[in-house]
Order: C-alpha cells, then structure tokens, then sequence
C-alpha cells in the first residue's frame, strides 16, 4: 500500500470572506501542490475543504498522514464526528453540526484510506504548513481582487 502524506492549510480574508485552501501531497520523493478558493465562506470550511480535495486526489487505497493546523479539523474527524453520526449530525447542544456537508464528505473520503492524523503549530517551523498558508492565502487574495 502506497505511503502517502498530505500537509493542508486553509485561510479566510475575513470570517466570512473570500478564502483559499491548499495542500501538499508527498509520495515517494514527489510532491505535488494543490490549491483552490471560494468566493464567500470561513476559515473551519476551508481547513475542511483543503483535507477533502487532498484525499481526493487519490486513486487508490493508501496509508495516509494528514498534517493539519487546525485542531477543528483533527479533533472533528478523529474524534467528534462518531458522536455527530451517533446523534444524527446533532451537537452535544441537540443543534445541528456545523460545516455537515464537509464533514460527510471527509468522513467518505477517509473512509477510502488508512488514515493518520497530525497536528503542527501553525505558523511555526513546518515548511510545508508553512507553504500550505501562503498558498490558501494566495487563493484567498486572488478570490478577493477578482471581484
């Protein structure tokens, strides 16, 4: 089974705004960097979005670690999503989950792989988180100015 690790990142210019998704893809000394934005929507949504676009990229069954910033992303799939899907998408608070839509398809793509997942400080010495910010950023910024 292929060894497959993604570094993604999500940004937002403003909470909601314009925002940008990116993630890193490495596989047996290649990488491969992919990005995206959408014109009206928040930080969490593009975290999700940057992981979901990542994981679908892949053709095939692989053992995959996910690299995230974002202890939203991490916490949600690994650990509050089995009681969201327990309680019908409902929170804790018996109100709908935010982001639903995402998470059930993260929770599809996932389930495709054997997956890990990794949080790192943002905004740190991870080079490649590092990239993954300026490249949503950048997807971000581009969104805006294409008003």
């Amino acid at each position: 089974m292929k060894k497959v690790q993604l570094i993604t990142d999500g940004a937002c210019i403003g909470n909601p705004g314009p925002g940008g998704w990116a993630a890193i893809l490495r596989h047996d000394g290649n990488n491969k960097e992919i990005y995206g934005s959408e014109p009206h929507t928040t930080n969490n949504r593009m975290e999700l979005r940057a992981a979901i676009e990542a994981l679908r990229t892949l053709n095939e069954e692989c053992e995959v670690e996910v690299v995230t910033d974002s202890e939203y992303l991490k916490n949600g799939i690994t650990t509050w999503i089995h009681g969201w899907k327990r309680k019908g998408w409902m929170t804790a608070a018996k109100k709908p989950v935010l982001n639903q839509d995402l998470w059930q398809e993260l929770d599809k793509q996932v389930a495709r792989h054997k997956t890990r997942w990794t949080w790192t400080k943002g905004h740190a010495s991870h080079a490649d988180n590092n990239r993954c910010d300026e490249l949503a950023t950048r997807a971000a910024r581009e969104q805006r100015n294409s008003k």
